[in-house]
């Protein structure tokens, strides 16, 4: 594998941070911050994100063949046409140390960590991936990462004795500790432009307007352009999350009536939207914006979590995910895993329109689509549905279709996956969960 690291002095600064009241906002990759007398070219940052959707998907509708511009996607995996010269789907990977243990928490608690999960009252997991790629690079941005969900976790202990928390959290931040999922767009919009103070009803960009509008007479006709398109985007999103802000800012005073947390209540009296696609896009959009502006290099979203109560009237399916998954195998059940491949369709077309360089955001970046389960209706995963976008700076071959169902349990981990990958984001370890050997054939 190539080494495409460089010392951190060696790398081209070409972005710009735009500060008003109580307000940060980062600026994109542009080419008028280049180092004239740079005698190398611009090294751009690595990114790793997570988009998970809980419960499995329909196994009859989840498939691809070929590779390049031949490969045939499968209905399921349709959102992801126009991208599949960048995405590799992988079959026949899964992770040993969740199958016989019960269902659900057991199949989902270690699912990035590959780790043995405790019984009872005392969780205990294990690193997960990308808090150990967070734990590596974080400290080159001000977020080690973004952990968002759409969906509020749960609590208690399922009937296999294991904790809940496991069907809530994917990300690990220590082997004791879940890394809390943040479901209110406000609240990821703050954290993301560092948004505070008396003056978070008033918008960002006008805070920062007068300084945007003098570095863009200072910066070429290209550049000027890419940041007023990436201004005008940020408006966008901020007039949806301000929407948003003020519905979770009654469900704050109606809690208080009840004297009970708003987030302890059902959707959508917690202040959470009620439309998943509304919820959905905008958690994809603050994703895309952090990477682009390098705010962080890591990120994951929960869609619908293991055990999900999500419904999906858009889809005109009458049951809750989790009892759909149930029926995995029927139209309901496609209609409800292809939404979940088009959330992520959606978020890798974001960063791929996304210019760095000679390329794109996209392809300095490994996007990993993945669920718990591959047949919800039997508990079945003996193999994890799983895709990646993105070619993280030229170290990841696109486009393929790689099948390691026949190769033997040793060689079809997914944590040598997850070993394969933090070696391309420049974190090497011996082993990582139940594996001590790459992925072959990446």
């Amino acid at each position: 594998m190539p080494n495409h690291t460089r010392p951190q002095s060696s790398q081209i600064a070409r972005r710009a941070v735009l500060r008003g009241a109580g307000v940060t906002m980062a600026l994109p990759w542009l080419e008028s911050f280049a180092a004239k007398a740079a005698a190398t070219d611009p090294v751009f940052p690595k990114r790793f994100g997570v988009v998970f959707l809980g419960c499995g998907v329909n196994e009859d509708h989840w498939g691809s063949e070929g590779s390049g511009a031949e490969m045939k996607l499968s209905k399921s995996l349709s959102p992801l046409e126009p991208l599949k010269g960048k995405i590799n789907v992988i079959h026949g990977l899964f992770n040993k140390g969740a199958m016989g243990l019960g269902i659900h928490p057991p199949q989902t608690g270690s699912l990035l960590t590959g780790a043995p999960l405790q019984k009872g009252s005392v969780i205990h997991s294990g690193i997960s991936i990308d808090q150990a790629i967070a734990n590596h690079i974080g400290q080159d941005t001000l977020q080690p990462s973004m952990v968002l969900a759409c969906e509020q976790p749960i609590t208690g202990f399922h009937e296999s004795n294991f904790s809940l928390a496991y069907s809530s959290h994917i990300s690990w931040q220590s082997p004791d500790s879940p890394v809390p999922n943040e479901c209110y767009p406000s609240l990821a919009f703050d954290m993301l432009f560092e948004n505070r103070g008396s003056m978070l009803n008033v918008s960002v960009l006008d805070r920062v307007k007068e300084r945007a509008d003098r570095l863009s007479r200072k910066i070429s006709s290209t550049d000027s352009a890419k940041l007023d398109e990436y201004l005008t985007s940020v408006r966008e999103v901020e007039k949806r999350v301000d929407n948003m802000r003020r519905t979770k800012d009654q469900a704050d005073d109606a809690a208080k009536l009840k004297s009970r947390p708003a987030w302890t209540m059902e959707r959508p009296a917690n202040g959470l939207p009620e439309d998943l696609r509304e919820h959905a896009k905008l958690m994809c959009d603050l994703i895309a914006i952090a990477f682009q502006t390098d705010k962080t290099r890591v990120a994951s979203l929960i869609i619908s979590r293991d055990l999900s109560a999500m419904y999906y009237p858009f889809l005109d399916v009458k049951d809750a995910h989790h009892g759909a998954s149930h029926n995995n195998n029927n139209d309901a059940y496609e209609k409800i895993t292809r939404f979940h491949v088009s959330q992520y369709a959606y978020l890798a077309s974001r960063l791929d329109a996304m210019p760095e360089g000679d390329g794109t955001v996209l392809d300095n970046t490994c996007l990993m689509f993945l669920s718990n389960l591959w047949i919800g209706r039997t508990h079945n995963n003996s193999r994890l549905p799983l895709v990646l976008a993105g070619g993280l700076g030229g170290t990841l071959k696109t486009g393929r279709t790689l099948d390691y169902l026949k190769a033997g349990d040793e060689n079809r981990k997914v944590c040598s996956l997850y070993l394969s990958l933090m070696d391309r984001m420049g974190l090497q370890l011996g082993h990582f969960g139940d594996a001590d050997t790459r992925l072959e054939q990446l």
